[in-house]
């Protein structure tokens, strides 16, 4: 079980990554709108992380 939570996982974190980092790097806006679309990929990945810590420790405790 644990390890298709893992795949999700995986799969949404390089989700993220290609829409996300995508634009940051090969977009051709402005600094600051890169900078805030960093900002917000950045915040993605901590709530995704929190997400995963908070159900891996939901299923520890069954």
């Amino acid at each position: 079980m644990k390890w298709i939570l893992y795949i999700l996982f995986a799969l949404l974190y390089l989700i993220v990554t290609f829409f996300g980092l995508g634009p940051v790097l090969f977009a051709d806006g402005s600094t600051a709108e890169r900078m805030v679309t960093l900002v917000v990929v950045l915040l993605v990945y901590v709530l995704i992380t929190l997400w995963l810590r908070s159900v891996l420790k939901r299923l520890r405790h069954r």
